[in-house]
Order: structure tokens, then sequence, then C-alpha cells
């Protein structure tokens, strides 16, 4: 065994947010898709028949159900948020460190807002 020194990892490194929205735009990306299973078997019940669907409805329209939906909601938007980043970066813009951090913090806040305004905007839809 050798007694060279591993390769810097997680525990190594100070977080930063570009690391952090790295890592999200990850994890989000598979968020999305375990969430299109999720609505492949709420549409599927729904061809299969009045009692498939009653079943899976009750699970989404339940407490846990609404929570993976709002993730996924979380989840869209901002890996939508952070493509459009990308794209931009691609296009040879917001390169700056200033820059980079600015439009980090706005994935974040743009996410947010449209995942809450998405679900209030559904809420008075119903009332």
């Amino acid at each position: 065994m050798s007694d060279r020194p591993l390769s810097p990892h997680l525990q190594v490194y100070r977080w930063q947010i570009t690391m952090v929205l790295s890592i999200l735009h990850r994890i989000t990306g598979v968020a999305l898709a375990v969430g299109t299973l999720l609505l492949m078997w709420w549409l599927i019940a729904a061809a299969a028949g009045p009692e498939a669907f009653d079943l899976a409805q009750a699970f989404v329209g339940g407490w846990f159900g609404r929570l993976l939906l709002f993730g996924w909601t979380v989840a869209l938007f901002y890996h939508l948020c952070n493509g459009v980043r990308h794209l931009l970066w691609d296009a040879g813009w917001g390169f700056e460190i200033p820059q980079v951090y600015a439009s980090g913090w706005a994935v974040l806040v743009i996410a947010a807002l449209l995942s809450v305004a998405s679900w209030v905007a559904g809420y008075a839809a119903l009332i």
C-alpha cells in the first residue's frame, strides 16, 4: 500500500454556494426522475379504472403525497432556474466571482418564489 495522500474530498473543502448548488442540481435531477414515476403511477391508475385511481388519488392527495408534490415542484423550479444559469454560462456570461455568487443566490430565491407562487395559484384556483 502506498503512503501517498488521498485526493481531496468533501471533508477537505470548505463549503461554498457554488459547491452546494452543483450538488443540488444533481440531486434535483434525480428527484425529478423519481417524481416522474409518481406521476406515471397516477396516470396509469387513471387509465386502469376507478379503484386504482381512488388509491393513487388518496395517496397523492394525502399529506405525504402533497409533501412529495411540493418537493417535486421545488426541484422542478430549482433545476429549471439553475439550468438557465448554466445556459447563460454556456453563452459566456456571468463568470466573474461576484456574478457567480449573485446568480446562485438568485436561483435559490427565484426557485423558492416560483414554487410558492405555483402552489398559491393552485389553491386559489380551487377556491
